[in-house]
């Protein structure tokens, strides 16, 4: 089982960036993926999940309406598309997977999988 995430860079503040988790060794049909985010001094935080299928989705509420999760079952492939970005959401960005969509989105255990992390710098 892997998780690769990737797309990070430095982007203006206000611009936009779309971040790739590719998936391989289970179906996206089983696992729920999620998007998480640890800023230098902070813990990790939950930022947007996706269930199994793509039935549904969660957003924090400070990335609702700027941000984007989505799935491309045939490419394996979770995306998360961030637009109007701001200094507040230079992080480095993880991506997981776990059955239950619940976990995800509580952290009230820790994911089965995890990726590594990709950097996103926004500049003021």
């Amino acid at each position: 089982v892997q998780l690769q995430a990737s797309g990070g860079g430095l982007v203006p503040s206000g611009g936009s960036v779309r971040l790739s988790c590719a998936t391989s060794g289970f179906s996206l049909d089983n696992y729920a993926i999620g998007w998480f985010r640890q800023a230098p001094g902070k813990g990790r935080e939950v930022v947007s999940c996706v269930s199994r299928r793509g039935l549904s989705t969660y957003y924090a509420d400070s990335v609702k309406g700027r941000f984007t999760v989505s799935t491309d079952k045939a490419k394996n492939t979770v995306y998360l598309r961030m637009n109007s970005l701001k200094p507040e959401d230079t992080a480095v960005y993880y991506c997981a997977a776990d059955t239950s969509l619940h976990t995800l989105v509580s952290l009230s255990t820790s994911p089965e999988y995890w990726g590594q992390g990709t950097q996103v710098t926004v500049s003021s």
